[in-house]
């Protein structure tokens, strides 16, 4: 004779079928949260804040993702090394991709030699399709100056 089982129990799942619900949920937790992590790092930003100087290159390199790059020269306000030469401070920058406008305007400005303020966000960390470095300029400004460079020896025969 056949045992009916009590009402309102239900058939319990095999432990096989419980280890593969609990790897199911656990590899969905860690993959939502390496995607939160990715997110994070890609759009968040560590810091704004603005430089300026002389820009001095301008490029686009790369071989797999083309990025567009640019180097600033802070020119560190009349600091002389010990052989009488300007101290300068070179500042790397990214440019997003997709704003060729900026990215025209700051080349037009290293060709002119004239002063200029960057306005820039430090991202998190580096990111290979992004740009080389963790600076992505934003704007700029042309202050519509140029200055010739002084070495450190005219400066002090003046």
């Amino acid at each position: 004779m056949e045992q009916e089982s009590p009402k309102g129990s239900a058939e319990q799942p095999s432990v096989a079928a419980r280890i593969k619900r609990f790897f199911r949920r656990l590899f969905l937790v860690i993959g939502l949260l390496i995607l939160a992590v990715m997110l994070f790092l890609y759009y968040g930003s560590y810091s704004k804040g603005s430089r300026s100087g002389v820009v001095i290159k301008m490029s686009k390199r790369g071989m797999l993702f083309k990025t567009s790059e640019g180097q600033l020269n802070m020119q560190s306000f009349g600091a002389i090394d010990a052989r009488g030469n300007n101290l300068n401070e070179v500042f790397s920058f990214s440019v997003a991709s997709g704003n060729d406008s900026l990215f025209d305007a700051l080349e037009a400005a290293s060709l002119s030699g004239e002063r200029v303020k960057l306005d820039y966000v430090e991202r998190y960390a580096k990111i290979p399709w992004r740009g080389e470095t963790k600076y992505f300029v934003i704007g700029m400004e042309r202050s519509g100056v140029v200055k010739p460079l002084k070495s450190g020896h005219d400066r002090l025969m003046e």
